[in-house]
């Protein structure tokens, strides 16, 4: 439309030229003649010979002339840029029509089965990824966009041309019919790849809640199988009497221990008793121990190497004079008062030795960690191998106070048993670990056999 436009203006101008030119001609009856100068003559006629001379147009024909070039010259450009554009539209329409058949495939597709292929799209093939979709969508969108804007900056750099007094301007930089055309094409292209982004994100998120809800189903399975193997095992391992087990510690390891789940008040006093039963050798090595904050060693019962057994209150130690490692029951009691820091120590129902000036006046720390089996280096752990106690142990209790000889003497010979009032022995007080193990066990019953 505007190639026309613009031949008809250049009709226009050489009609007024040839009608000037007429009229001038008409007007005069003459004809002006132009003749070369030499350098540094006065202008006047005359100059040069005659055979040199040649006819001449006005000064209006000239720039008339000139502008009618100028004309064609931007007619032939205007040309080539609708041709031009004339392929980018059919592009971008192209592309549109193969971004709507790939969208109504993939809807059809979706709706058979979610997790079937993508179908190909012309823009390439839709990556399984979700946010692979979206950056690809978004790069074409970003591409189409770039390209529209190359060729409005292109047009509005076309040149324009003056014509005498009025301005005559060239083909407008783009038709305002084409330039709403690429806007609706490149807004309904817009639209597509906001519904395929929202259509991969819903489907992404419903992948994602089946797997949480997969992973959830799974875990309280789990859940169910580990509370009914626990319940299983507790059945296994219920004993006739909460008291009437025993903790093995096969090997001098680290890592095998016992821990009883109550921890000590403060305490101005106390007596511990227990059965042990260990052939180690040299020493049987840690039966308990006592740590809190700040002291590891506030209650330690240990005979490491070929030392004696030592009993440790606040780190400060005293050796006790029990023999115990010829691998057969037997039952141990120790006693201890902050006042003058006196002990006393018993087997099998005999007090052997006695001894004061074990930390006195210093009571207990309450808070600690009790662990069978082992000496403490930090509360609860950093346990030392060639310390461990190797054996069994059971009965293991505790109280605030100093119990007499005939209480210790019940004990010992089985005609009488005292829970601790502080540590009582049950079975759901003491926890095992690393492959140490609780099994039944009526002490007296197995001493007797044993002796």
């Amino acid at each position: 439309m505007y190639p026309v436009r613009m031949l008809s203006v250049f009709v226009g101008l050489l009609y007024l030229v040839s009608g000037r030119t007429v009229r001038t001609q008409d007007a005069t009856g003459s004809r002006f003649v132009c003749n070369a100068i030499p350098p540094g003559a006065e202008p006047g006629c005359g100059y040069g010979p005659i055979g040199n001379r040649v006819q001449s147009s006005s000064p209006v024909e000239d720039e008339l002339r000139i502008t009618i070039i100028q004309l064609r010259e931007t007619i032939l450009q205007q040309k080539e840029t609708i041709v031009s554009q004339q392929g980018t539209i059919k592009e971008l329409s192209s592309k549109l029509a193969r971004c709507e058949a790939a969208a109504d495939e993939g809807k059809s597709r979706s709706q058979g089965s979610r997790r079937k292929e993508y179908g190909k799209n012309t823009m390439g093939d839709l990556p399984r990824d979700p946010s692979e979709s979206i950056d690809q969508l978004g790069k074409t969108m970003q591409s189409l966009k770039g390209r529209l804007e190359n060729l409005e900056q292109q047009s509005f750099r076309l040149p324009s041309s003056n014509v005498s007094a009025g301005s005559v301007s060239a083909l407008a930089p783009l038709p305002p019919d084409l330039r709403e055309l690429l806007r609706q094409r490149l807004g309904s292209l817009e639209s597509q790849l906001l519904r395929k982004v929202a259509e991969l994100e819903e489907e992404k998120s419903q992948l994602y809640n089946e797997t949480a809800a997969h992973r959830q189903r799974t875990e309280n399975a789990l859940n169910s199988l580990l509370e009914r193997i626990t319940e299983l095992e507790k059945n296994n391992n219920a004993f006739k009497s909460p008291e009437d087990f025993k903790v093995s510690l096969p090997l001098r390891t680290n890592y095998l221990y016992g821990r009883i789940k109550k921890s000590l008040p403060e305490m101005y006093a106390f007596t511990v008793c227990m059965w042990l039963k260990s052939s180690a050798s040299p020493g049987i090595g840690t039966p308990f121990s006592y740590g809190v904050p700040g002291q590891a060693n506030e209650i330690v019962l240990i005979e490491w190497g070929k030392n004696p057994i030592e009993l440790l209150v606040n780190d400060k130690v005293a050796q006790l004079p029990l023999s115990l490692s010829d691998g057969r029951w037997h039952h141990i009691c120790i006693t201890w008062t902050t006042r003058d820091g006196f002990w006393e120590a018993y087997q099998d129902g005999e007090r052997l030795g006695t001894g004061d000036n074990l930390a006195p006046w210093h009571p207990v720390k309450p808070g600690g960690v009790i662990i069978l089996g082992q000496e403490q280096d930090i509360v609860g752990g950093r346990f030392d191998a060639t310390q461990a106690f190797v054996g069994e142990l059971s009965q293991f209790n505790m109280w605030d106070r100093v119990l007499r000889p005939v209480d210790i003497m019940g004990m010992a010979n089985c005609s009488a048993y005292m829970p601790g009032n502080v540590v009582p022995w049950i079975d759901a007080n003491v926890e095992v670990f690393g492959g140490a193990t609780k099994a039944a066990l009526e002490i007296c019953e197995d001493r007797a056999f044993d002796s």
